[in-house]
């Protein structure tokens, strides 16, 4: 019964150590920051999918949203966020031949997407952390997917994951 006890009794002091070492909340945004605009974001790559530029702003826009205290504006902000979608390609990564064929018929069975954005990120209340850059993601899928299934499925992971780039560097204290 004591070893019981004495088991409890570590795991608690353990526990609150670490949790007095490390905070849930990781936001680095000052809390005098309220405002937030995030214009639309123009699609200037050379291969272009039309929906790319409308679809990437709605998420952007609704992940500040839904994920911060952040109050949607159009009258000088706190935070201002505007960009450009500077590359969408889908290039091959993995030939496959045809052992079968005659002359051996070399195909791609995987190709890649990838989608490059640069972002201008202004803080009017911490200006220091303002920022231009350029975030760029991809996902390899097999060859045999049509331009449909690309644009449904892969294009919504690689912005998912281009976002929460943007995000953590904005508001997360990584």
């Amino acid at each position: 019964m004591k070893f019981r006890h004495l088991t409890y009794f570590f795991f608690l002091v353990i526990f609150s150590i670490l949790s007095s070492c490390y905070s849930f909340t990781g936001s680095s945004l000052s809390p005098e920051t309220q405002t937030i605009q995030i214009n639309e974001f123009i699609n200037n790559a050379p291969l272009n999918n039309p929906q790319l530029a409308q679809q990437f702003s709605t998420d952007i826009q609704n992940r500040f949203l839904q994920r911060t205290t952040l109050k949607g504006t159009k009258e000088n902000p706190d935070i201002l966020i505007e960009g450009e979608i500077t590359d969408y390609s889908i290039t091959p990564t993995t030939i496959s031949s045809s052992v079968n064929a005659p002359g051996g018929n070399i195909q791609a069975a995987q190709n890649k997407l990838t989608i490059t954005v640069k972002v201008h990120y202004e803080n009017r209340i911490e200006p220091d952390k303002s920022f231009d850059r350029v975030f760029s993601d991809e996902a390899v899928f097999a060859s045999d997917l049509d331009i449909q299934q690309i644009e449904t499925a892969q294009v919504k992971l690689v912005n998912e994951r281009i976002i929460n780039k943007i995000f953590n560097d904005i508001v997360a204290n990584w």
